[in-house]
């Protein structure tokens, strides 16, 4: 078995790197201040009600 070459090392490393700034940068970008009111609007979306018409409502009366 011939041993890996070095520079697998290196390049791993790099892209540990690399992939460790960028998650940083998202979880940065995310807890800005400028963004929070904007989060708030979207959690709240799925508890609101929305008026949806009974028209989809399948009765006995509407089968063939």
């Amino acid at each position: 078995m011939t041993p890996m070459n070095p520079i697998w090392g290196h390049i791993a490393g790099v892209f540990i790197v690399l992939m460790m700034t960028t998650f940083i940068g998202i979880w940065i970008w995310a807890w800005r201040k400028k963004h929070k009111p904007v989060f708030d609007r979207m959690a709240r979306l799925p508890l609101e009600l929305d008026e949806v018409p009974d028209t989809d409502v399948d009765t006995k009366e509407d089968r063939p």
